[in-house]
C-alpha cells in the first residue's frame, strides 16, 4: 500500500512541476514576443519620437495619429517604392512584411 502511495505522490509532484514549468515556459515566451514586438517599434522612436509627434519643422511626418491600417499602408509603399522618402524605403525594405505588420499594429491607433 505504501508503494501506491508513493507512486501516486511521485506522480502528483512530477505533474505539478510540468504544469508549473510549462506555465513559466508560456510566460516567458509572451514576455519574449512583447519584448520583441516593442523593440521593433522602437526603432521608429529615432526619427519620431517615442510619442510619434517627429521633430518640430525636422521634416519628421507626425505618426502618432494614424491607424494601424494606415501607417502599414504607408510601410508597405516606402518597401515598394510607390512611396518616396528620403530614408524610410531604405528602412522599410529592411523589414519582412510581417515585421511592417507588427510594428503598424504597436504603433498605430486602434479605431
Amino acid at each position: 500500500m505504501r508503494a501506491q502511495h508513493f507512486k501516486s505522490a511521485l506522480f502528483i509532484s512530477t505533474w505539478l512541476g510540468l504544469s508549473c514549468s510549462s506555465s513559466m515556459s508560456l510566460a516567458q515566451t509572451a514576455d519574449a514576443n512583447n519584448l520583441y514586438k516593442r523593440s521593433l517599434a522602437a526603432t521608429c522612436a529615432n526619427c519620431h519620437g517615442t510619442d510619434g509627434k517627429g521633430v518640430i519643422d525636422g521634416g519628421m511626418p507626425l505618426i502618432n495619429g494614424l491607424t494601424s491600417e494606415q501607417m502599414l499602408t504607408q510601410l508597405k509603399a516606402f518597401k515598394s517604392g510607390a512611396r518616396e522618402g528620403t530614408i524610410m524605403p531604405q528602412l522599410a525594405k529592411g523589414y519582412t512584411d510581417e515585421q511592417l505588420e507588427t510594428i503598424a499594429k504597436q504603433l498605430g491607433q486602434k479605431p
